[in-house]
Order: C-alpha cells, then sequence, then structure tokens
C-alpha cells in the first residue's frame, strides 16, 4: 500500500485523543511496588558460543509476579571496567533467540541486554524460554486481547513490569553502568522501551523504533493488520463492550507513558506502515515531554521501517548519551 495516513505536515502536529485514566500514575506505582516485594534474584550463567569477541551470559530475574523471566546478557569479550548498557525488548511474537545472535550493541563496546517477552517466541526467530502462567477471561488467539476485561489482569501490564525489572537486573551486573542505560526496541519491543522510558526516571536515553502499543483508539479503527486486529476481532464477537475494552488499554497506552518521558529519545516512522500507522507513532513521538527528540522518518518503507539504516542511526546518535 502506498501512502495511507495523514500527510507528513500533518503527522508532525497530530495529537492522540486516547484519554488518560485519572489514575494512571497511581496504577503504575502500585503495579511496581508489588513487583518490587519479590527479591530480584538475578542470576548470570556464562554460556559458551565459541565467539572470540562477545561473551554471552543466560539471564534469569523474577519480573511480575515473582515470575522467572529470562535474558541474553552480551559483553564485550575482556571487558574488565562498567560499560555503557543497552537494555533491547523484542518485537511481537519473538523471543531472545539463541546466544550467539543479535551482536551489534556488544560490538559497539557496550554491556547489552536482551529480554525474553513472557508466553512469546514461537512466531519467527531463534525462539524463546519465558512461559506465561498467568491465566486470563476468554482472549482472540494472540496476546492483544489477554486479561483485556481489567487493567489488573491485561498481559502487558506483566509485560511491562517484566521490562522494568529488565533494567534493574541488568544494572545489577558489575561490569554494566547504571548511569549509562538506554533502552530500545522495534515494533512490541519499541512500545515496551516507551513504557519503561515512562516508568524509570534515571535513562540516558530511548530509542523506539515504529513503535507498537501506542494511540489505541485510533490504532484499532485505522488499520486491518495484525497485531491491532486482533482486538477488533475480539470486538466482532463481544458486542458491546468497546468502552470497557478502551478503558483497558488506556492504561498501557504509549501516548501517555510517553508523556512521562525524561531522558532524549530517538524515534522512527514509516510512512507505509499498515502494522504501526505513523500517525500512532507521531502521537507518541509528539507527546514524548523530554526537549531533546527526534524521529527519523522513512517514506517508502511499510513496518521495517529503517531497518540496517536506523540501526546505524542508532549507533551515531547514541555516541552522545551512552
Amino acid at each position: 500500500m502506498a501512502l495511507f495516513d495523514l500527510p507528513l505536515d500533518e503527522l508532525r502536529a497530530y495529537r492522540s485523543e486516547s484519554p488518560e485514566p485519572d489514575d494512571f500514575d497511581a496504577f503504575w506505582d502500585k503495579t511496581l511496588q508489588q513487583a518490587r516485594e519479590h527479591e530480584l534474584d538475578a542470576r548470570f550463567e556464562p554460556v559458551e558460543t565459541g565467539l572470540s569477541t562477545v561473551e554471552v551470559y543466560d539471564v534469569t530475574f523474577a519480573g511480575f509476579g515473582g515470575h522467572p523471566v529470562k535474558g541474553w546478557l552480551r559483553l564485550p569479550a575482556g571487558a574488565t571496567e562498567p560499560l555503557p548498557l543497552v537494555v533491547e525488548f523484542i518485537g511481537y511474537g519473538g523471543g531472545r533467540g539463541l546466544p550467539h545472535e543479535n551482536l551489534l550493541w556488544a560490538s559497539t563496546g557496550r554491556a547489552h541486554f536482551a529480554m525474553d517477552t513472557r508466553g512469546q517466541g514461537s512466531a519467527w526467530g531463534g525462539g524463546g524460554g519465558t512461559p506465561d502462567p498467568v491465566g486470563a477471561a476468554p482472549a482472540y488467539p494472540g496476546f492483544m486481547t489477554r486479561g483485556i476485561d481489567a487493567p489488573e489482569n491485561y498481559y502487558y501490564r506483566r509485560v511491562f513490569t517484566d521490562a522494568v525489572r529488565a533494567v534493574e537486573a541488568a544494572r545489577s551486573h558489575p561490569l554494566a553502568d547504571p548511569a549509562r542505560t538506554a533502552v530500545t526496541g522495534a515494533s512490541q519491543g519499541g512500545g515496551i522501551s516507551l513504557a519503561v522510558g515512562g516508568l524509570v526516571p534515571d535513562l540516558v536515553a530511548v530509542a523506539p523504533d515504529v513503535p507498537f502499543l501506542c494511540d489505541f483508539p485510533r490504532g484499532t479503527t485505522l488499520t486491518d493488520r495484525h497485531p491491532y486486529r486482533e482486538i477488533g476481532l475480539f470486538l466482532k464477537t463481544h458486542r458491546g463492550r468497546s468502552t470497557d475494552v478502551l478503558r483497558t488499554l488506556s492504561y498501557f497506552d504509549g501516548v501517555h507513558f510517553a508523556a512521562r518521558g525524561r531522558a532524549p529519545a530517538l524515534f522512527s516512522a514509516a510512512l507505509e506502515d499498515q502494522t504501526c500507522p505513523p500517525s500512532t507513532v507521531f502521537a507518541a513521538f509528539n507527546a514524548w515531554a523530554h526537549e531533546d527528540k527526534a524521529i527519523e522518518v522513512y517514506d517508502f518503507n511499510d513496518h521495517e521501517g529503517g531497518g540496517p539504516f536506523q540501526d546505524a542511526e542508532k549507533v551515531r546518535w547514541l555516541r552522545s548519551y551512552a
């Protein structure tokens, strides 16, 4: 599909009409407080990969509910002093993959922590290894409507909490510098980055690429591509529940986390992106609270966005921060 969303000049001015819950901050303060009642219990086990330039650790830490969550920590071989830290979150359906994958950030001389996404890791890539032990009400297949009956039950409450705890776990390693921590991710990983950017106050940089989970009222009605379409198909069966569903989703909307962003940010958007329509991305970018922000726009690209070109831009950009 060619351009289907707003013209670029209108995107740069677009503001979401997604209503923010009055108790948004209280909801997340309570959620994280409950999570921190469990010991973080971060464990780092070295993995033999055959790599000579990168050392890899198999990580387990306690996420939402104290549930074990997996990750990889990758370090430049031979590092002896604390390094800038990049925490990365994964796109929808993917997992942390295999230990020898995803070597970019460690190759730049940084510590790199990749969080597994609970319940996912079976749709593409090298797989995942973190179950989601929480049951839920009836849902459309996928993850978008799991527990959508109430904010307390929603799937992404667990994922976003895991992500905050992932930052805490990565920072606990002696070769990671907590004062130089950035987060990044693409698509779902970008949406998780926005949530962490709004919930963790002392990051030095946030870099969400073509982020998902933003401006739900627009995303769920503008595109018929999955994963947003899961919500519409759920409501097609559960007639008359759209108000309640949108209320639940408002606690997880990247636009509201962006309004609490306290670090420099580099976004990316693609103008032919039917998975994460550009207006939903600009909704979060325009709401981002920190004045030091930029967005790379890829005019003839779909959800692949900038791909390796954006990776190169992030490497260049992050030099100023971590």
